[in-house]
């Protein structure tokens, strides 16, 4: 590590992520945008805008202001000391711009930011964390040839799909890896990633696999899922089950019961049921009539009977994880959702101001490769929180854009910035302690106090 005096006081791990944040920004929207500028016909002999010049116009734009209107774009290029005007920047997008765009975000996707886990309870007992997801953004029609969806109606769709992993006690962001719209949950690079042993994997219905959770069995790794309707379960003594039939006979709200899981692999594992309070079940009633409806696909009289229970199947044996910290986890598969909702909210990837399909994925992939930074810069000060709050965290980043921007190329005013914005981590992005609603971080703390009412 490059040796660091800075005048503001911060605990050594911090700092050491710091500097490698430090460096990773500078190497990428440094030689490495310049590099590929060059590769892909981007750069132009003797111009101004290079590779680096134009990926930190984007960058530092998008995280600025979300809407990189070109207003925007222009002071973003004066900042990384080049005056262009806006017509000069609208020629710029094209194939050579968008093919710049998503190399130089798949080397910064590859970058591992080495940082210090959060001492969270419950998660301690694992060796990490990991879950999975993806998220699509549609695109112009124009662009099924590149990036084909599923369809519509109307005929061909374009989409590309956004494959994501999130190590929760970390922080450590895998992806977004880029595939077609089309390309189904289970395809995803993260499906089979090899994890640690004593490591935790969860994803939602789209990655549930038996051939995984055996493999996973076999490697020590612990896996929870939730129960996907048809699965064949059986008793102890390799009876089947009918779980419907097995449900009504239920007495307790809580059970918990060993089973074999699946017709060919009869894996051992945990089914653990929830009974739901009836005002829950009519709202999934409704979530599931309204997704049939939407995806126009009849809805099996199995589900709705199933919505009055929350069912799980996990591999952690029970003196390891009971029943209210199971679902405590299903909270934690949640924050893979809000992080795609402060990409969508915050970032607004799935929106964009032009009509030319260059422009649109030049700008796209420039986002995502803002998100990926922003959480290398959360992991400078977000991992040493008991109660973060990620939202009020990419905030702070936002006010710090353009100091991050006009300090890129001076390595110490850069390690200078960032840690100005991890003390305003510290200082200002906690979450509030509630009652009613236990956040989180509450329930890891105490997971007893969940509540499905």
């Amino acid at each position: 590590d490059q040796q660091v005096i800075t005048p503001i006081d911060l605990p050594r791990e911090p700092i050491k992520t710091i500097t490698q944040v430090a460096n990773a920004m500078q190497t990428i929207l440094g030689p490495i945008s310049d590099k590929i500028g060059i590769q892909t016909g981007f750069t132009q002999r003797r111009s101004k805008v290079t590779g680096s010049v134009f990926m930190q116009t984007l960058v530092f734009s998008s995280l600025e202001n979300s809407e990189c209107r070109y207003s925007g774009l222009v002071s973003a290029a004066q900042n990384a000391g080049v005056k262009v005007t806006k017509q000069g920047l609208e020629q710029r997008f094209s194939p050579a711009s968008a093919d710049t765009a998503r190399r130089v975000l798949e080397s910064a996707v590859q970058r591992v930011i080495q940082t210090q886990p959060r001492a969270l309870p419950l998660l301690e007992r694992f060796q990490g964390v990991y879950i999975r997801d993806s998220s699509t953004v549609s695109l112009p029609a124009g662009l099924e040839t590149l990036w084909p969806g599923c369809g519509t109606g109307q005929g061909s769709s374009a989409a590309v799909k956004l494959h994501t992993r999130l190590e929760v006690c970390s922080g450590q962001l895998g992806g977004p890896i880029l595939a077609a719209g089309r390309e189904h949950d289970n395809r995803s690079p993260f499906q089979s990633e090899e994890l640690p042993k004593g490591a935790l994997r969860m994803g939602d219905l789209g990655f549930f696999s038996l051939q995984q959770f055996q493999a996973d069995s076999e490697n020590g790794v612990w896996w929870l899922s939730r129960y996907k309707a048809g699965t064949c379960l059986y008793d102890e003594l390799g009876q089947p089950i009918d779980l419907l039939a097995w449900l009504r006979q239920q007495t307790a709200d809580q059970v918990d019961q060993s089973i074999q899981l699946g017709q060919t692999a009869r894996l051992p594992c945990r089914l653990v049921a929830i009974r739901v309070p009836p005002h829950l079940v009519e709202q999934r009633r409704r979530k599931m009539k309204e997704y049939a409806r939407k995806k126009q696909t009849p809805l099996r009289a199995e589900l709705l009977a199933l919505a009055e229970w929350i069912l799980l199947l996990t591999n952690i044996p029970a003196h390891l994880l009971s029943i209210p910290e199971a679902l405590v986890l299903l909270h934690v598969r949640w924050q893979i959702e809000l992080l795609f909702k402060r990409w969508k909210s915050l970032f607004k990837i799935d929106e964009w101001r032009s009509a030319n399909p260059w422009h649109i994925l030049t700008e796209l992939y420039a986002k995502l490769l803002s998100v990926v930074i922003q959480q290398w810069i959360l992991l400078t000060g977000m991992t040493q929180l008991a109660h973060p709050s990620f939202w009020k965290a990419a905030l702070v980043v936002r006010k710090f854009a353009t100091s991050l921007a006009i300090t890129l190329q001076d390595f110490f005013a850069l390690i200078h910035v960032l840690t100005l914005i991890s003390q305003h981590f510290q200082a200002h992005c906690h979450l509030g302690t509630r009652r009613s609603r236990p956040s989180l971080y509450q329930l890891l703390e105490n997971p007893h106090c969940i509540s499905l009412a």
